[in-house]
């Protein structure tokens, strides 16, 4: 149904998602980031609420697996929960219940970590984490787009994907990046890739603007002197 890959900067202290799967909107439930904590994925039979929570117990200083045994311990329906987890000091870590639907693999390693379920092959995410080191002269945009690439062309899941999403959270509170594909009946991910290409050069102007619209470039839109 899913796989996705979460993952940090060393160098810029970035945080980001990208993920996919066969259902509608995948960006809108899935993907969680917040500047200066960490990453987090939530998937399988998703609930939103455990992105929150666990980027709120990595905020209070515990690690990426503390925070998820934190977030896990108790809670109800958890074997169906999917959760990935990447934290300011570069610590992944990742929880996969007992009723993950059909194949099912993770790959936690520094810096990021995969998992996906229903997929072709359990070595999926272990393809992706692997991508995600070779490209660390990229932007971390760049990285977990490559990263999500390469697990779908290592196989990806079981059936066709129809969504994708990819967000960025660097140094304010809103998104550095955030790209999503609610639905597609062909390629998702390749239509991430081309809103990634043409996001990625208006990108700095946008931050600009925010921080000082005096400092920005023009809008360049109709009307704009």
């Amino acid at each position: 149904m899913t796989f996705s890959i979460a993952g940090r900067c060393a160098k810029s202290g970035a945080f980001g998602v990208a993920i996919t799967t066969s259902s509608i909107a995948v960006g809108a439930r899935c993907p969680h980031a917040r500047a200066g904590v960490g990453a987090v994925a939530t998937q399988n039979v998703t609930d939103p609420n455990l992105g929150p929570l666990l980027l709120d117990k990595m905020a209070e200083g515990l690690d990426a697996k503390a925070a998820i045994a934190a977030v896990v311990k108790d809670r109800a329906h958890i074997d169906y929960r999917q959760l990935l987890a990447v934290d300011r000091h570069g610590n992944s870590a990742c929880f996969s219940g007992t009723r993950i639907l059909g194949t099912h693999g993770v790959s936690e390693a520094r810096d990021c970590v995969a998992a996906g379920n229903l997929l072709k092959s359990a070595t999926l995410p272990a393809v992706m984490t692997e991508s995600f080191a070779r490209n660390a002269d990229q932007h971390l945009a760049e990285r977990l787009l490559r990263a999500l690439e390469a697990g779908l062309e290592s196989g990806g899941e079981e059936g066709p994907v129809h969504s994708a999403a990819l967000i960025v959270h660097h140094t304010e509170a809103f998104p550095l990046v955030s790209l999503r594909v609610d639905w597609d009946d062909g390629n998702p991910i390749a239509t991430l890739r081309r809103l990634w290409e043409d996001y990625k050069p208006q990108m700095g102007a946008y931050l600009q603007r925010a921080i000082d619209p005096t400092k920005a470039p023009s809008y360049g839109v109709p009307g704009d002197p």
